[in-house]
């Protein structure tokens, strides 16, 4: 059997890691060929001597000399070493890849994923914020490319799966599933005073500390509305968010007969990785199996979006559509950056968001460039805003 040949950006990330999990487990189906990182030179070097990629890209020159200092200067094949936009793009693109994983976190995954749409790559997307800030532009490339865009994010393989076999004209609404995260049962008033540690001990998910706190505001589930949107061509107005802490049912279609289709799980990234990565097949995994007899029972309740504005403005910046949701991701990344630096509170991140989104003019039917000035507009009117914030203090 051939092993189908595998590029990832954001390989020292949560997603990953679990992706080259799953790799090791099925290295006679798999082969990585090529790894995109951060900053972590340490963890990319163990990776490098473990997967033998072609070549790898780091965040900046300074990351790739210590990079190239770690390295086993004595092995066979050492890889090229790039950085940058541009390195993270012939990552994505490398000729021998049959797919990326994209698994950066941010808009920073948009052009990486493109180049590798553009030479016709098949996507395992977990990099949500590449169809928050450009779905459009992305959706139409994998249409006129003819490859294969598969979602890794737990709900949307969910959907995706829910949908198999069935007609799309069928399909009534998503339901979308959201653990809630760690502040579910907590008030508004313990909100204003909430630590970033709080905020980065989710129940039930082993996530990065900028999914952890879009995943304590319920942006995280904002910004896969506006995902499944794309993904799946259902207007938003047709997905809603439930909230299911058990974090079970990963989301559910319902149809225009009435039934409802829902994917269960334990929660594990590695099953819905291993699916996109073997789509049409299903590989056999050891990983636990749902044991419902333990469980025996599952709570679905609305959001709350008094408690959680992010939520709401998530779907206002889908319903508007343009530039809006490129400034939305794009002011959301700058404020929960500064939320994790201790600059800001918890509840001045949907107060950033939302004086962005006020002072923005949408670009209609924006190409790529309309996109990323957009993105980058927004990222510095946010951190005007926020040194605002920060003085009055």
């Amino acid at each position: 059997m051939t092993r189908k040949k595998i590029s990832i950006i954001g390989s020292t990330g949560s997603i990953g890691r679990s992706t080259l999990d799953v790799v090791r487990s099925f290295a006679d189906r798999f082969e990585v060929v090529a790894l995109g990182a951060g900053s972590n030179a340490k963890l990319l070097s163990e990776q490098i001597a473990e997967f033998s990629p072609r070549i790898v890209s780091v965040l900046d020159a300074p990351t790739a000399g210590a990079l190239e200092a770690l390295l086993d200067r004595k092995s066979a094949r050492l890889p090229e070493i790039l950085y940058g936009s541009e390195g993270y793009c012939a990552v994505a693109a490398i000729p021998e890849a049959d797919m990326l994983v994209s698994a950066m976190v941010g808009s920073a995954g948009l052009l990486p994923t493109l180049a590798a749409i553009q030479a016709g790559k098949d996507i395992a997307l977990a990099n949500k914020e590449t169809l928050v800030a450009a779905g459009e532009l992305v959706t139409e490339a994998v249409a006129a490319c003819k490859v294969k865009l598969l979602p890794v994010d737990s709900e949307h393989s969910a959907i995706f799966q829910a949908l198999q076999g069935n007609h799309r004209e069928a399909l009534g609404r998503i339901l979308l599933t959201a653990s809630g995260g760690p502040f579910i049962k907590a008030t508004r008033e313990e909100l204003e005073t909430v630590s970033p540690e709080a905020a980065l001990r989710h129940p039930n998910w082993s996530m990065g500390p900028k999914i952890s706190i879009d995943s304590a505001t319920l942006m995280n589930k904002g910004l896969e509305v506006i995902e499944a949107h794309w993904l799946f061509g259902v207007p938003v107005d047709q997905i809603s968010v439930h909230i299911h802490p058990e974090s079970v049912v990963h989301s559910m279609v319902e149809y225009v007969d009435g039934s409802v289709i829902a994917q269960l799980g334990i929660p594990d990234m590695r099953i819905p990785i291993a699916y996109a990565m073997s789509y049409p097949e299903r590989l056999k995994t050891s990983y636990p199996s749902l044991d419902l007899f333990r469980i025996r029972e599952l709570h679905f309740y609305p959001p709350d979006e008094e408690k959680f504005p992010c939520l709401r403005l998530a779907f206002e910046a889908c319903r508007k559509g343009a530039t809006t949701p490129a400034v939305l991701n794009a002011a959301n990344e700058t404020a929960v950056h500064a939320f994790l630096e201790k600059r800001i509170a918890f509840y001045d991140i949907p107060g950033v968001i939302r004086q962005v989104m006020d002072s923005h003019t949408p670009c209609l039917k924006p190409d790529l460039q309309a996109i990323l000035t957009a993105d980058a507009w927004a990222r510095d009117e946010a951190s005007k805003i926020i040194d605002a914030h920060t003085l009055k203090k």
